[in-house]
């Protein structure tokens, strides 16, 4: 009979908890539906603040459980070791519900561009602040049209 240890739990956790990979490369090739070049009128820089919520609440609680569990079936023998399994999962499970629960505040820098463009309207883009890629008033800009987006970059 295969008897759990802390090496095969380790390995089992890192298979469930492991980190899930973006869909999204930024070396990616993206159809382009427009370029337009302008002139920006205005910048500012803006900071939001966001609430993010855990999603991975229940797999913390029942990882908890499931550590718990393996570590305090190494205890005891008999009907010893059947409560401290029960007692150790229960103890993980508020652990790991405790800590590992709740929300996060993430502050994302982003810039206001007012522009006005080559064929004459006039666009406000607001998109993430990159440090390379500083604006001011007056800058030549190129307005990329994307599907489903809009991408500001200084024109070359």
């Amino acid at each position: 009979m295969w008897k759990p240890t802390l090496a095969s739990f380790m390995f089992i956790c890192a298979l469930v908890i492991s980190p899930v990979q973006a869909g999204y490369d930024r070396n990616q090739a993206v159809l382009v539906e427009k370029v337009l070049y302008g002139d920006i009128n205005s910048v500012r820089n803006i900071t939001e603040t966001q609430l993010i919520e855990d999603r991975n609440q229940g797999w913390k609680t029942f990882g908890g459980a499931l550590a718990g569990g393996v570590i305090g079936h190494q205890f005891g023998g008999g009907s010893g070791q059947d409560i401290a399994t029960v007692l150790g999962a229960l103890i993980g499970a508020g652990v790991g519900n405790r800590y590992g629960s709740g929300t996060t505040v993430q502050s994302l820098k982003l810039v206001e561009l007012m522009i006005t463009q080559e064929d004459g309207t006039q666009v406000m883009v607001i998109q993430d602040y990159d440090p390379g890629m500083v604006f001011n008033a007056g800058d030549r800009v190129r307005v990329v049209y994307l599907q489903g987006g809009v991408r500001v970059d200084l024109a070359m």
